[in-house]
């Protein structure tokens, strides 16, 4: 990272329990490990771990993908219990259009990584324990993409790939958006207005993928309808999830009445990626929870 935005974030790189004590009040007590003590807003380094614990889960999955192996050990250490990650491998892409993306995306996801590592220092939360093979089936399941009982192997194919591309991209961008009112420093918001471009761009073509298929098989618009119907039971009370719409009727670009793409809550993200509709500290694709102060989800009610 260029040493600039070093010496201008430095000041709000590392949590302190004042920090935590800002942070819990803002939030649901349940959802984070903080002191519930004092006042006023999470600190912009708590805001980036939890934006970490998120590029973690896609840089695994893309780059185990692509190249057949994660993260190399020496950029998945740091603050909270490491884990390891379980599932993953090489997918024979059949599609060189879909193979080169993939590629390129997985490419992003390790620098985001990088990129906060950096900026957080000492402060940077370990790679938590990531699933990438009982958290895609239970996902399919509970969308009804697969029957009770079924597996769902995500690196079987390049549709399988993309369905659960389409898993975690749109709630990259809904994560970005909702956090970046948040963050205080300004060095910090051009960094997460860089990361949020960066993950809509990724959203995007996987969602025109995903359409592209659906021309020559239309049950593809069905089943990625239900994967987002899946997310949207998950993440709360509002109606905000979308689909990528019909052949002729296309939806690429998920949208709110405003033209702009909607946030979540740091409480609906967990949601999701714990595949819980209750108050979760871990599950789905964090089999052990996320490391750092937002760890606990919210539930839907």
């Amino acid at each position: 990272m260029d040493n600039w935005f070093i010496s201008e974030a430095v000041s709000r790189s590392a949590e302190s329990e004042t920090d935590r004590r800002r942070l819990a009040a803002l939030v649901d007590p349940g959802v984070c490990k903080a002191d519930p003590a004092g006042g006023g807003s999470p600190s912009d380094a708590t805001i980036l771990n939890f934006a970490l614990n998120l590029e973690y889960l896609e840089a695994e999955f893309y780059l185990r993908a692509t190249t057949g192996s994660g993260l190399p050990d020496e950029m998945t250490t740091g603050t909270g219990v490491r884990g390891e990650v379980s599932g993953g491998g090489s997918v024979n892409f059949s599609s060189k259009f879909v193979q080169r993306f993939a590629k390129e995306i997985a490419s992003d996801e390790m620098q985001h990584v990088a990129f906060l590592r950096s900026a957080l220092g000492n402060a940077a939360v370990a790679r938590p324990a990531i699933s990438l093979d009982e958290s895609f089936t239970a996902a399919a399941t509970a969308a009804g993409l697969i029957k009770q009982g079924d597996s769902f192997d995500p690196y079987a194919n390049d549709l399988n790939f993309l369905f659960a591309a389409f898993l975690f991209e749109d709630v990259g961008v809904s994560a970005f958006k909702g956090s970046a009112s948040l963050l205080s420093n300004k060095t910090y918001l051009d960094a997460a207005a860089g990361l949020l471009a960066t993950e809509a761009y990724h959203a995007g073509i996987v969602r025109s993928a995903l359409y592209s298929a659906g021309l020559a098989d239309d049950t593809v618009f069905g089943s990625v309808q239900k994967l987002s119907d899946a997310r949207n039971s998950l993440d709360g009370p509002a109606d905000d999830d979308q689909g990528v719409g019909t052949a002729a009727d296309p939806n690429f670009i998920p949208t709110d009445e405003n033209g702009m793409c909607y946030g979540r809550s740091a409480q609906s993200v967990l949601n999701i990626v714990y595949l819980s509709m209750t108050p979760a500290a871990s599950g789905g694709f964090y089999p052990a929870g996320m490391n750092g102060e937002v760890a606990m989800s919210a539930g839907t009610a």
